[in-house]
This record gives structure tokens, C-alpha cells and sequence, in this order.
């Protein structure tokens, strides 16, 4: 799964974009972009990929991303069979940090906006949304520009009282913007391509390259994580999405997924989740 950065720049030179979508599934890629993204989905189901987190996702969840936050929309299976009358929609709005100005969030009567767009950098999901909230996105395209600006502040403001949850984890670097090179956007292209098979500490740290022990003390050092608990992770991460879609059992995702054996899949996945893969599979079955 390649990470893909988007340019997510208003076409108009706006201070920020309003997008809908209205498919038959969502964009299919693992991407960034600078600016802060909030999405309100209005129809279809799947599983959502962000940072890493992997969780399902249903009509009526509203969504603010940070800045170069990797996400994703996975629609079901079912939205990708041919001929199929299911639909995917969204509102997503995209806007920077400062769209209204450098200092506009260092004013006093910002503070809480500037707290929340802060908070957005490990994503926030408001499972709970009112529906003046839901009217009021759903408003916004039908404004005059000074209008849709006054609305988006006032949203922000409300959104920044409104009970969240973060998405990822709290050890969570974004790897999109782990280094200041292309050098190093290649080593996580690389695990991406190839976390389903042996991946050794030497042939990643060639990428850069590095000598592995001191591309270990500096992995280690930017993500708060071994380089192999992140590749485990990764892998893990998969196979939670594997699970969820039902379509192999346990033995053959901990092989599809990088591991070599059964019992240290099953030990990784319990570190990592907090579940077994057949309780993770049951959580999630209820949830459906």
C-alpha cells in the first residue's frame, strides 16, 4: 500500500475547499496532504485507515485529520462489485492551519479552535454528532464566501466543545514527513510493498543508506518505537482489515501478512490490539 501525497489546495483560491463525493466507492489510496481535513460521512460503511488506526466506519461519523495525517476510506466489498447499486458520499473539507492568518489562533478569543486543530494531529472522531452540527456542513456550500467562513469559524468553535476521541496512538510519528529527504520517504514506500514477506533491518537501512545500527538508534529515536515493532504494526494492521472482511481464517492472514509463524503472530496481534485475532474478529462482528 503506497503513501501517496495529494494536493489538497482550494482550485479558487479560497481560504478553504468543500468537496463532495458521490460514487460508487471511495478513493482507493493510502495519502497525505498538508492541510487539516474534516469529512462527514452521509452513506456507505467500511473500514477506515488513519495513522495506525483501523476501525469501521458508518454514515453519520464526522472526522477532523491534522496536517500530513495518512488516511484512508476502505469501502466493504460489496461496494466494488460490478453493477452494484450501493453509494459512497462524503462532505470533506480541507483548509491549513493559518486560513485565516499566521496569527489569527494566537488571539485569546481562539484558544479553543487553536486546542482542537492541535488535537487534530492524531485525528479525532465525534461518534456523536447533532444534527445542527450535520445541517450546518451540509449548509455550507450554499453560502456567499464571506458567509461559508463565518459558518466553517462557528463550526470549529462548536466542534472544539464537542466530545472526541483521538484515533492513534499516542506513540504515533507521522511517517509521511519522517525525514527532510526522498531517501527516506522510500524506506516507508518500501515497507508498504513489502511488509507481507521477510523484511531484514540491513536491506531497509540500505535505502537510505545507513549503517542498520545507527538507522535503528534513529528510527527508533523519531518514532518512539523499534523499527520492529513498526513493521509488526504494519502487518498487523492488515491483518485486523483481513479479519474484519471475513475472507481467510487466522492461519492463512498470519502468513499473508509477513509472519512466519502462527504462535508469534497471535502473541503480536494480542501486544498490539489488546485482543486475539479471534476476539478482534468478534468485536467487530458485533459492531456490524
Amino acid at each position: 500500500m503506497k503513501l501517496i501525497k495529494i494536493d489538497r489546495k482550494s482550485p479558487n483560491a479560497s481560504s478553504f475547499s468543500l468537496n463532495t463525493t458521490q460514487d460508487a466507492h471511495f478513493l482507493k489510496i493510502w495519502h497525505y496532504h498538508p492541510e487539516l481535513e474534516l469529512v462527514l460521512i452521509l452513506e456507505s460503511t467500511g473500514t477506515r485507515f488513519i495513522g495506525d488506526s483501523i476501525s469501521k466506519f458508518a454514515p453519520g461519523e464526522l472526522v477532523l485529520l491534522g496536517s500530513n495525517l495518512p488516511h484512508m476510506w476502505l469501502n466493504d466489498p460489496e461496494y466494488f462489485e460490478p453493477h452494484t447499486a450501493l453509494k459512497a458520499e462524503a462532505i470533506a473539507i480541507h483548509f491549513r492551519k493559518e486560513f485565516l492568518g499566521t496569527d489569527f489562533l494566537n488571539t485569546p478569543e481562539m484558544a479553543s479552535i487553536a486546542s482542537l486543530l492541535n488535537r487534530a494531529a492524531r485525528g479525532i472522531v465525534f461518534e456523536k454528532v447533532s444534527s445542527e452540527i450535520k445541517q450546518k456542513i451540509l449548509q455550507l456550500n450554499a453560502l456567499s464566501p464571506f458567509e461559508r467562513t463565518m459558518q466553517f469559524l462557528a463550526l470549529l468553535h462548536e466542534l472544539s466543545t464537542t466530545p472526541g476521541r483521538a484515533i492513534s496512538s499516542t506513540g504515533y510519528q507521522n511517517s509521511a514527513l519522517a525525514s527532510n529527504s526522498k531517501n527516506f520517504d522510500a524506506v516507508y514506500e518500501y515497507l508498504f510493498k513489502n511488509f507481507r514477506k521477510p523484511i531484514m533491518l540491513g536491506e531497509v537501512a540500505a535505502l537510505i543508506p545507513m549503517n542498520p545500527s545507527a538507522f535503528s538508534r534513529l528510527f527508533s529515536k523519531f518514532h518512539k518505537k523499534s523499527f520492529t515493532r513498526y513493521l509488526n504494526e504494519i502487518r498487523i494492521g492488515y491483518a485486523c482489515r483481513l479479519l474484519i472482511e471475513k475472507r481467510y481464517d487466522v492461519s492463512e492472514i498470519c502468513y499473508a501478512c509477513g509472519f512466519n509463524s502462527l504462535s508469534n503472530f497471535n502473541r503480536q496481534f494480542k501486544t498490539i490490539t489488546g485482543k486475539t485475532p479471534l476476539e478482534y474478529a468478534e468485536y467487530h462482528q458485533k459492531r456490524m
